[in-house]
């Protein structure tokens, strides 16, 4: 951690297996809308190795302040300023992207948070666009690993809202919002990377 900045050890652990993905989905110029920026740390990073793309933080409105600093610090010409986005208000603060990254967010949102996720993403994605999801996610009901159904009742046990997300019941929700999902990359730390496209499956 450098001069206090806030931190994710999970990002940094991360990182650059997503960016490897990334880097072949996301490989024109385009705006990518990064929802959940958090501390800032991918980012930085990707915004750094792929200098085609203009990259567009948000965050929650409580949470959007907690990247400034290290963007600030980065000050690299292709990241745009961050912007609040509450993805349960219908009037989203940026309307066009070509591109959707997510990490960790499905399972420390409601559901009903991320039905308006999906939602709000598939109505302005465009055809040649992609949303990529990243995060430990259960298939048909199981646990991918013992690590992630622990994780799974920690979340649970802080509040009754969050969990882990099945894959099964995240499909159905892309078919809903006019998505399909296109790819399944599995990733370390029994997670996944997620890629929807529009379209029907």
């Amino acid at each position: 951690m450098t001069n206090d900045l806030p931190y994710s050890q999970a990002c940094e652990n991360n990182k650059a297996p997503i960016l490897e993905k990334l880097q072949a989905i996301f490989n024109a110029p385009g705006k990518v809308l990064e929802i959940g920026t958090l501390t800032g740390q991918h980012a930085v990073l990707f915004a750094q190795a792929m200098p085609h793309l203009q990259w567009q933080p948000s965050d929650h409105p409580e949470a959007a302040h907690l990247c400034g600093a290290r963007l600030e610090q980065a000050a690299l010409p292709n990241i745009l300023p961050v912007v609040e986005l509450d993805v349960s208000d219908a009037n989203w603060p940026v309307d066009t992207f070509k591109w959707v990254f997510s990490a960790n967010t499905a399972h420390i949102m409601s559901w009903s948070e991320v039905e308006q996720m999906f939602r709000g993403i598939g109505e302005r994605l465009p055809e040649d666009g992609a949303f990529c999801l990243y995060g430990p996610f259960n298939n048909q009901g199981e646990h991918s690993s013992d690590s992630n159904r622990r994780f799974d009742q920690h979340l649970r046990a802080q509040a009754s809202h969050m969990g882990i997300r099945d894959l099964t019941d995240l499909r159905a929700l892309a078919e809903s919002a006019g998505m399909t999902l296109a790819e399944n990359h599995p990733m370390p730390a029994n997670n996944r990377l997620l890629v929807f496209r529009p379209g029907s499956p």
